[in-house]
């Protein structure tokens, strides 16, 4: 694949920049840790980048560059050694060619039309559901790739177990999305903050906040059952994230997040709507069974008309406040200095975002 294929075309919100030096080394270990193998056919090769290209390129790579960005804090160093930098790439590759085969099949999913500004994978002509087939590639990709470059390390044994463990909950939080806000069984009584906890937690939190944690520690010979707070931690600042993305939904200005929230549209377990349903009286509660759900505009007014009479801003802002100030007193718990710098600069790059 040609050098350009292998940059992160757009540069990262929620870490630092990468150096030069680091786009080079990121570029040059997704070419090593991805190369086909030569049994395969011209043909598959062609089809597989193309593929590959689609779906693991144009996002900001913000889960892959947290592994280079945390095992660099943790060795407390600024530049890793070449090896160093590529395994650490290697594991953010991973990363992102498990994000990529969460969204192709997250999209088939949710009959979705367009993902990062083009058309969904299943939705480019001649592709179809052959989508289906091509995610589970990019799933196997991932077991290739440790195999071939860290089957010899100490590790090696718990990041299969990391990986599919992450993968797991992945699932399930998506299953219980689905379910809850499955088509023709709309319920808005099934919508508590205990649901949409672990729908948060499970199909976003582990894989997009503790994966590339879980990783750096693996890389710097920690054992990760040594790191249960930690863990626990992450979990919650990707919980802290979520509800920052719910809010944004609906409170935010589309051309600083770069899409318009369909949430409401959606019939989507938010927190907004979990507040609303315990904050709400039989009245109040009425318009929410009425217009909740509903695509078309003077509904979808109706129930931000509602959000903004039960002053739910106010409720996020208290909320926000209250998650940063536990955080850091969670963060500032911890014993190891460089873990605390790990958790700080992820508090740091999502608070009070807006976007």
């Amino acid at each position: 694949w040609r050098r350009r294929q292998w940059r992160c075309r757009t540069a990262p919100v929620a870490v630092a920049t990468p150096r030069p030096s680091s786009r080079k080394y990121t570029a040059g270990s997704r070419r090593r840790c991805s190369r086909t193998p030569p049994s395969s056919s011209p043909t598959s090769r062609s089809s597989g980048s193309s593929m590959l290209d689609y779906n693991v390129l144009g996002g900001k790579c913000n889960r892959g560059l947290s592994v280079i960005d945390s095992y660099k804090t943790l060795k407390g160093v600024d530049v890793l050694r070449k090896e160093e930098t590529f395994l650490a790439c290697t594991l953010g590759w991973c990363i992102e060619w498990l994000q990529a085969y969460f969204l192709v099949l997250d999209d088939i999913m949710d009959n979705s039309q367009t993902r990062r500004g083009q058309p969904c994978w299943f939705r480019v002509p001649q592709v179809g559901l052959i989508a289906v087939n091509d995610g589970i590639i990019l799933r196997n990709h991932i077991s290739r790739i440790l195999q071939r470059h860290f089957r010899g390390k100490p590790y090696y044994v718990d990041l299969i177990d990391l990986f599919n463990e992450v993968e797991f909950k992945t699932a399930s939080g998506q299953l219980l999305d689905l379910i809850t806000t499955h088509e023709g069984e709309k319920d808005l009584t099934k919508y508590n903050l205990n649901v949409h906890r672990r729908i948060v937690q499970y199909k976003t939190a582990y894989y997009s906040f503790y994966l590339p944690v879980a990783c750096a520690l693996l890389l710097s010979g920690e054992n990760l059952d040594n790191f249960g707070d930690v863990k626990n931690i992450l979990v919650e600042m990707g919980t802290y994230f979520q509800v920052q993305d719910d809010y944004l939904d609906c409170f935010g200005d589309p051309e600083s997040i770069g899409k318009i929230g369909t949430d409401i549209e959606d019939y989507k377990c938010s927190w907004l709507v979990v507040q609303a349903l315990e904050h709400a009286d039989e009245s109040q509660k009425g318009i929410l069974l009425e217009n909740y759900g509903k695509s078309d505009p003077e509904s979808v007014a109706k129930v931000k008309d509602l959000y903004k009479e039960l002053d739910l801003e106010t409720a996020f802002h208290k909320y926000e406040r209250e998650s940063y100030n536990k955080l850091i007193a969670d963060i500032e718990a911890q014993p190891s200095k460089a873990v605390q710098k790990v958790l700080m600069s992820f508090l740091e790059k999502i608070y009070k975002r807006q976007k």
